[in-house]
Formats: structure tokens, C-alpha cells, sequence
């Protein structure tokens, strides 16, 4: 393949993607046009390309260009890939590489709140969930467990960072996600939006009016939103005033709650519609 370039100097610009800019960097909130993401793993990458994502480069460890990688590089026939054996990739990226291969991708524009609703029946909403290791494993909970999107506040973080991506096993390109916005501000004009697209909100939260996540009410609901907080605190107050329902997951041997990613595939298993 003529696109295989050896790798002979570290500091090359080109290369700055993987060894020496941050994700908040790579990000871009100021232009996320510009935003870029790095997936990691063939599966993964396949996953993103599947969806549509734009590749930029390859970074992969040498044997598997005609291993694992091959058929992920057959269908990126013109974009660079980068190339060297394990340990020099290592010492490269700082990490070693999740079955050798990364790939640097375009940021896909985010669609609207109103674009991910449309035609959905179940989706989860994370308020300020700022762990990517529990943002992916959200993700990959609601695309197993009959999830038909995931809404984000922008306190969290964001489903395409590296780690996100990894612990979803590139669910995040699976199924339809996007953030609330200045023009949609959580939870006020938010929670708003979802019950005039005719929602039922359902915040899970341990109150004393909380009801049991197994009520017949919940499973009766056309169209439902399974609110989920953040580590530690949990939902804010005023969401869980704004929201239809309370709910809870009975606990035993003396436990108060679950961890959120956790929580997350309890909800989504006995609330989810399904297909």
C-alpha cells in the first residue's frame, strides 16, 4: 500500500494527534467543526465508519496492516497510515494500543434535541455524568438494553472521548446522542422540550416520594425519559421537581444506591420498550 509511512521521527506534526494533544485540545469546543476524536481497536473504528465518520489518519502497530487492521485499511485506501512496532508506538502514545490501531476522526456534526426525539419511545438523559468510563458504559448499556437515544447536559462528558468510546465499544455510534444547548438549557427549557414532544420524565432518585421501578405506570408510558445524575450527587433538585415520576431501584443489605453506569442497566433493562 502506497499510504504506509514508516515512522522515523517523533516529533513530526503529523503525529501530534496521538502523541502530544490533549482531548480537550483535540475537542475544540470554540469550533467543534474542527473538532477531532481518536477510536481505538478495529472494531471500533469500524463501528465509526459505519456511521459515517471521516477518517484523517492511522496510527498502527506493524503487524497487523495485513492482520486485523486489513480490512479497515482496504476501505480507507487514500488516508495516511502510520506505522511502527509495539514499542516504539507505545513510547509514541503513552498507552499501549488496544489491539494495535488507532485512527483519528472528523467530529460528525451533533444533530438537534428535537432530531433525536423524533420517532423514539425510550431515551436516557445524563445530567452532568462526568466520568467517561460511566458515559460509556451507559452507552452501551442503552444500545444492548432497548434505548432508542441518549441526551446529555453539558456538564458531562463527552461520549467521543478516547476512554468513552473505548467502554462503549463504539455504541456511541450506534445509537443517536447529542447535547442540550444554550437554546435548550437544563433542566427549565429541556425537561420543557421533552414534555412537549410528549414525554414522560422519569428522574431516578431516592426520595420519600420516589416510586418503585417496577410501578405498572412506567411500563404503561408511550414515551419515557430515563433521567440519570451524576457520581455522587445525583439529580439536581430542580430536576427532579420538573420531572413526572421519582423513581427508585429497592436496595438491600443496608446499600443507598448504585453506582450511575450501574443504575443505568437496571433502568434501561425494566423500563426499556421492546423491539
Amino acid at each position: 500500500m502506497s499510504n504506509i509511512i514508516e515512522i522515523t521521527d517523533f516529533q513530526a506534526p503529523e503525529l501530534d494527534i496521538y502523541a502530544r494533544l490533549t482531548e480537550g485540545v483535540l475537542l475544540n469546543r470554540h469550533e467543534p467543526e474542527k473538532g477531532i476524536f481518536i477510536a481505538e481497536s478495529p472494531k471500533v473504528i469500524e463501528r465509526a465508519l459505519d456511521a459515517g465518520c471521516v477518517p484523517i489518519s492511522f496510527l498502527v502497530e506493524r503487524k497487523h496492516i495485513e492482520g486485523q487492521a486489513a480490512p479497515i485499511l482496504r476501505r480507507c485506501p487514500d488516508i495516511p497510515v502510520y506505522t511502527a512496532e509495539f514499542h516504539v508506538l507505545t513510547n509514541l502514545t503513552g498507552f499501549a494500543l488496544t489491539r494495535g490501531m488507532l485512527c483519528a476522526m472528523h467530529r460528525p456534526k451533533l444533530p438537534s434535541v428535537k432530531e433525536i426525539c423524533s420517532g423514539a419511545r425510550r431515551i436516557a438523559v445524563l445530567e452532568n455524568v462526568m466520568n467517561p468510563t460511566n458515559v460509556g458504559a451507559i452507552f452501551r448499556s442503552a444500545a444492548a438494553l432497548n434505548m432508542d437515544a441518549v441526551l446529555l447536559t453539558p456538564g458531562c462528558s463527552n461520549p467521543l472521548y478516547r476512554r468513552a468510546i473505548r467502554v462503549s465499544m463504539g455504541t456511541v455510534f450506534q445509537i443517536p446522542w447529542t447535547f442540550f444547548d444554550d437554546d435548550t438549557p437544563w433542566p427549565g427549557a429541556g425537561v420543557s422540550l421533552l414534555h412537549a414532544l410528549g414525554f414522560k420524565t422519569a428522574a431516578m432518585a431516592l426520595t420519600d416520594h420516589s416510586i418503585g421501578i417496577d410501578d405498572p405506570l412506567l411500563a404503561k408510558e408511550d414515551r419515557l425519559a430515563i433521567v440519570l445524575g451524576t457520581e455522587g450527587d445525583g439529580l439536581s433538585c430542580d430536576t427532579i421537581a420538573d420531572c413526572h415520576y421519582t423513581v427508585r431501584i429497592p436496595m438491600s443489605h443496608g446499600v443507598d444506591s448504585l453506582n450511575v453506569a450501574a443504575a443505568s442497566a437496571v433502568a434501561f433493562w425494566q423500563l426499556g420498550h421492546r423491539k
